[in-house]
């Protein structure tokens, strides 16, 4: 069991890490000074399990672990210093990648844990792993990660819902998490490289001219 908290531990400073290295990205896109790219890299590294917190009626998990907020912080340096090359962009989009996949399990096995009801632990990974993006795209004014066409929502809820159906059956929590973290992110690597999405609805609008 220790281990295991120790692996979710892990797999949490590291998806808020990542996570705020892609909002202190966002502020660079647009220039910012360094107050901004530290509260887009706080905003877009906690904001997820800050929702997911209050929902499930737990307290905020970075209230009492300022350390998460350290690691936002150290996240933003390392933007601010390193700048946001081409490779550095497509190094980013992996590193997303791999943290909503750590972030849909940790945030579906999180709900679990407070006695959440399974089809509500699998929407806590979805949102944990997601909102803080929402929120990014948002301050940004960028298009929001819920309305494009790519796979992104779907690589969350694909990993939430593997962990918690697993776990439902009474696979070991280690292997569930590993087995949820690997299928959401290899369908999201699988969108990166061949371009996945899911099919648009197919009523016709007027064309715009």
């Amino acid at each position: 069991m220790d281990t295991l908290a120790a692996a979710f531990t892990w797999l949490d400073y590291a998806a808020v890490a990542v996570f705020g290295a892609t909002g202190a990205m966002a502020a660079a896109q647009r220039k910012h000074d360094m107050v901004t790219f530290a509260f887009f890299a706080a905003v877009t590294g906690v904001g997820g399990g800050t929702m997911r917190d209050l929902l499930i009626g737990a307290p905020v998990f970075w209230v009492g672990r300022p350390d998460y907020l350290i690691a936002c912080m150290l996240a933003a340096l390392a933007v601010w210093t390193f700048g946001t090359g081409q490779a550095r962009l497509k190094i980013l989009l992996w590193l997303d990648a791999l943290g909503m996949a750590a972030y849909s399990v940790v945030g579906a096995a999180k709900a679990i844990s407070l006695g959440a009801p399974p089809i509500s632990a699998v929407i806590m990974g979805v949102l944990t792993a997601c909102f803080g993006g929402i929120v990014r795209d948002v301050l940004a004014h960028e298009p929001s990660v819920l309305l494009r066409r790519e796979l992104y929502v779907s690589c969350a809820l694909v990993g939430a819902g593997i962990y918690v159906i697993l776990h439902t059956f009474g696979m070991q929590d280690l292997w569930t998490g590993v087995v949820g973290f690997a299928a959401a992110f290899l369908v999201r690597a699988a969108a990166i490289v061949w371009g996945w999405t899911l099919p648009g609805f197919p009523g016709r609008g007027k064309q715009r001219t």
